[in-house]
């Protein structure tokens, strides 16, 4: 019995890992040929859609000849990308430092505090997350050109402060929590702030990494907003919204942006990694 046991434990082990192979093919790939010079890379990338439906496709695993010579083009020729990784990064980091003073104040509020108008307004951020952009983008535009924000990057940031997802997640976590933590803690002479600070935030830290991972996730990836809101900013725009138009050009420089462009992403999901496991899961404190 155990035999059998152990043998289908080593066949799902078998088929995960060749899953995750498959999975992670295409990343490895964009890694290895942002190594091919730029002249390997353009001639590559012509053969795209010409290809004979008699015979496979001339597979391209590695590089003919190693090469920093993309990294050269869009890190010190032609700072292009660069700036783009830039805004990037500005966005990201501008977002993900508003939702952390707003979201998770709010969230304990929603949770744990008893005021008119509570269960309302959490109706409320459930059905603003269950709509699309493309529903509130209309008055999304209204209300920032009210405010004079439309072409500015406040008119990317601060709508993502207020994120229905992050809201809704940090809360069902925190509904979860032991209400003898906050009783022992204003026992103990602690504030509504103190025990904030002192006693959810702390024990909150795997929904929060988890939220923070997701939220910088999505807010690298940026594609709608930036083109409603920066029509005529291009300068303003990340570099999420330029890969089309840079595998367009066939540049020959594409996978060396590719991967600049994926590495924050990889590093925030690797440092975040057991938040994201145990936070999405929701797990009940022990």
């Amino acid at each position: 019995m155990r035999n059998v046991k152990g043998f289908r434990l080593r066949l799902i082990q078998v088929c995960l890992g060749l899953l995750a192979v498959l999975l992670l093919l295409p990343m490895a790939q964009t890694f290895l040929y942002s190594f091919s010079s730029m002249t390997e890379m353009q001639a590559f990338m012509k053969t795209r859609g010409s290809y004979d439906e008699t015979r496979w496709m001339e597979a391209h695993l590695i590089p003919n000849l190693v090469s920093l010579g993309q990294y050269h083009q869009i890190l010190i020729a032609d700072n292009t990308v660069l700036w783009l990784f830039i805004n990037s990064a500005m966005y990201a980091a501008l977002i993900l430092l508003g939702q952390a003073a707003i979201i998770p104040p709010l969230a304990f509020a929603l949770s744990k505090f008893r005021f008119p108008g509570r269960n309302g307004l959490f109706f409320g951020i459930i059905l603003l997350m269950l709509l699309p952009f493309q529903v509130t983008m209309v008055p999304n535009v209204l209300t920032l050109r009210s405010l004079g924000l439309i072409d500015t990057i406040w008119a990317v940031v601060i709508p993502m402060w207020f994120a229905p997802f992050y809201i809704f997640l940090i809360r069902q976590y925190m509904v979860g929590l032991p209400g003898e933590l906050i009783e022992a803690a204003e026992m103990d002479g602690a504030g509504a702030m103190s025990v904030y600070f002192r006693v959810i935030l702390p024990v909150c830290r795997p929904i929060l990494g988890a939220a923070a991972a997701l939220s910088f996730a999505e807010s690298w990836n940026l594609v709608e907003q930036p083109l409603t809101y920066l029509t005529t900013r291009m300068d303003l725009q990340p570099l999420s919204t330029m890969f089309n138009q840079l595998a367009t050009e066939n540049t020959g420089f594409e996978f060396a942006g590719a991967a600049l462009y994926i590495l924050p992403a990889l590093f925030v999901y690797l440092f975040f990694q057991e938040d994201i496991l145990s936070g999405i899961q929701l797990t009940e404190l022990k």
